[in-house]
């Protein structure tokens, strides 16, 4: 059920509102702009509607307030009230404001106003979903990794906790298309993407297709020496799903996987250690693939063919 946010500081008219919606969505009532403010910013909400004329800060300054934040910028404010008049519209508008509902309301009017701006809400969803996944292998796309990343790094860095970062290559890929064809060549990126995606289910994890037959991970929390054995576990599975490449360095398709654990501070640069990241992965493929190797933020190394890193 779609979650709508009402902020209106007479607790009769928002009561009303909550009546005639109340069969169809989840409604939450706030009662000052401050209090709903914060509600917004849960990004929980598919749409607001909120009140113009409130004391201190009216709706058209929480619109503003709204619109300035990247959590709540997004989703569709309905404005209620009793001015009637085009300014206050055009204002509201211009603002941000997705449509207007006039006091006193009518049911019927209501309903079909927020039926109509949560199915567009809606579609513009699926297809922003759709934008940021890629259509192989159904995992997130550069484009959606591109806009994570940063925002995940800015995070850690808040949180002073650890950040990961890893990237992985489908060994003798060129040489798999070029033995079996094109069409399972696809079907074997796709295969590793689901596996791989299938161990990083954590809130903190996020896994993307990076392009080609390499992907890129990042984790939240864990130590090095930590991360590094979940990838060998992560980098077995994909062997172990015996998909033949008789070109390879295993009869089985396989990936090399590179990676640095960091904690990040403000200053640091996430492309730095995405580098080095990479580093790690050539590292990987020069002792000779189907390993991960493997370091932390004092560059100390270690590499799963070595018989003290297992």
């Amino acid at each position: 059920m779609e979650k709508i946010l009402i902020i209106d500081d007479s607790v009769v008219q928002a009561n009303y509102l909550k009546n005639i919606l109340t069969d169809d969505y989840d409604i939450t009532l706030a009662h000052t702009a401050d209090d709903g403010l914060l509600h917004a910013k849960t990004g929980e909400y598919s749409l607001l509607l909120l009140d113009v004329v409130m004391p201190g800060m009216d709706g058209f300054m929480l619109l503003k307030k709204l619109q300035e934040e990247l959590v709540t910028k997004h989703i569709p404010v309905i404005l209620i009230t009793t001015l009637s008049d085009t300014h206050s519209e055009e204002r509201g508008l211009l603002l941000g404001a997705v449509d207007y509902i006039v006091k006193p309301f009518n049911p019927l009017i209501v309903r079909a106003r927020v039926n109509t701006h949560i199915k567009l809400y809606r579609y513009r969803s699926q297809i922003e979903q759709e934008a940021l996944v890629d259509e192989l292998t159904q995992v997130a796309n550069r484009r959606h990794y591109d806009q994570y990343s940063g925002k995940q790094w800015q995070q850690a860095v808040r949180l002073g906790t650890s950040f990961s970062i890893c990237m992985f290559d489908i060994d003798k890929f060129k040489v798999y298309n070029d033995t079996y064809g094109h069409p399972a060549g696809d079907r074997v990126i796709a295969a590793v993407a689901q596996t791989v995606n299938s161990f990083l289910r954590r809130s903190t994890d996020f896994f993307a297709r990076y392009g080609g037959e390499e992907f890129v991970a990042i984790a939240m929390g864990s130590t090095a020496k930590d991360t590094f054995d979940y990838f060998k576990k992560i980098r077995q599975a994909v062997e172990d799903l015996h998909i033949e490449h008789t070109g390879s360095v295993s009869p089985w398709v396989t990936v090399s996987v590179g990676g640095i654990t960091v904690f990040p501070k403000r200053g640091d640069r996430y492309d730095t250690y995405l580098k080095l990241a990479d580093g790690m992965l050539y590292d990987a493929k020069r002792l000779g693939r189907n390993q991960v190797v493997w370091a932390n933020e004092k560059m100390v190394q270690w590499t799963e063919r070595d018989p003290e890193a297992r």
